[in-house]
């Protein structure tokens, strides 16, 4: 579907929520994309580099405000309502509601006001996909209710704030990405983000040869959160060790290779793999950033196949699902490059495809899919667009 369809079908439902109470002429709209990681997995909380990108599957807000202090959620999507006062930011049962109210909690916590407001949401950002839908939508309403009641809020206020509300009102401890790259897409560009100094820097990711294509495993193993946090403590016992012989290290940031290298029998089993693969995967960052400036798509896959190796393999947090979708690209000539995208244990795998050969990559990957899990398996195009804006 198109974006001028979903606005108009989420506006059509706004209307026919709030029409007797709405006045037209303050109805406005919020576009703010999910996003996707080219590179850089696990690096986020490695103070290291992640290189994500804004797409053309976004979450919309059709708001107005109140003369009241009431606030009214609808949510298209799934044809329910939560309402509340403003200043009643108790957690209701609506789990879907709470990233609005952490939101508003951020606004109230930064010493800022803003009145009631109603409004009717949706978008095409598929959930669960690992497209970070949640980072979307946080950054659509902080953005919409910034534009509503002159706020004065930057980008770099509204990236914080919304990973905030979903680190304390949600209860999710997500790293500064996803919200980021919502923020601050770039049309046919990825963005180096530093995830220690939140220093950031364009790179050209040309589409006119090219579409990026999700295969969606549609499972997600139930060893994801847990292994998650094994994963943040084997790399903090990886540094533990390594300071003792580089005491200014603070984090696998400021180790190579060669270092991790040098003490992998003190590391040990898993640690030294794990600690391989996030100073490797660091690197590999920036050099994918070099090939970028080349225009060199085709090594640039290749970066993403070594990605994949080394989640599958060092870091450990793929699945059989993943590896096999992965498996079915090697040897096809119109995929530059393929790898898991996101935590790992189920979501997406994402997919460097010659525009021409798109929709038969699809069909093969479909047949296949289905053929070896009975599963039918959701493909999403995308394209690199801009970030969190208003559609006038």
């Amino acid at each position: 579907m198109q974006q001028a369809d979903i606005i108009e079908g989420i506006k059509g439902k706004y209307f026919q929520k709030f029409g007797e109470t709405s006045n037209p002429d303050k109805v406005r709209t919020f576009r703010s994309p999910g996003r996707i990681n080219l590179i850089g997995e696990h690096t986020d909380y490695n103070n290291g580099f992640v290189l994500p990108a804004s797409v053309d599957k976004a979450v919309y807000f059709v708001i107005e405000p109140r003369e009241d202090d009431q606030v009214i959620l609808h949510a298209a999507d799934l044809d329910e309502t939560y309402t509340f006062n403003v200043n009643d930011l108790s957690k209701p049962d609506q789990a879907w509601s709470h990233y609005q109210l952490g939101i508003i909690e951020q606004i109230y916590k930064k010493g800022l006001k803003i009145g009631g407001f109603q409004t009717t949401f949706g978008g095409d950002v598929p959930v669960g996909a690992g497209l970070s839908s949640s980072a979307a939508l946080e950054c659509c309403l902080l953005f919409a209710l910034n534009e509503l009641f002159d706020l004065g809020l930057d980008r770099f206020n509204i990236v914080k704030m919304s990973q905030k509300a979903e680190n304390e009102y949600v209860g999710v401890q997500c790293g500064i990405m996803d919200q980021f790259a919502s923020a601050f897409g770039k049309e046919e560009s990825v963005i180096r983000l530093d995830c220690r100094s939140l220093e950031y820097e364009y790179f050209p990711f040309p589409m006119q040869d090219y579409l990026l294509v999700l295969c969606d495993t549609s499972v997600k193993h139930s060893l994801a959160s847990s292994e998650y946090n094994t994963r943040r403590l084997e790399c903090e016992k990886g540094i533990s060790i390594l300071k003792k012989y580089y005491p200014d290290i603070e984090s696998l940031r400021d180790v190579t290779p060669e270092i991790v290298a040098e003490h992998k029998d003190e590391l040990g089993d898993p640690v030294n793999r794990r600690c391989k693969f996030i100073t490797e995967e660091i690197q590999r960052v920036q050099d994918a950033c070099d090939l970028l400036v080349e225009g060199n798509l085709v090594e640039f896959g290749q970066k993403m196949y070594a990605t994949h190796q080394g989640l599958q393999h060092e870091y450990e947090v793929s699945c059989p699902e993943l590896d096999f979708l992965v498996d079915q690209t090697i040897n096809d000539p119109a995929v530059l490059g393929a790898r898991m995208m996101g935590g790992g244990f189920g979501g997406c795998t994402i997919n460097l495809v010659k525009k021409e050969a798109v929709d038969d990559f699809e069909q093969k990957m479909k047949a296949a899919y289905l053929q070896a899990y009975q599963i039918d398996l959701p493909c999403y195009k995308v394209k690199i667009t801009t970030g969190t804006e208003e559609i006038l």
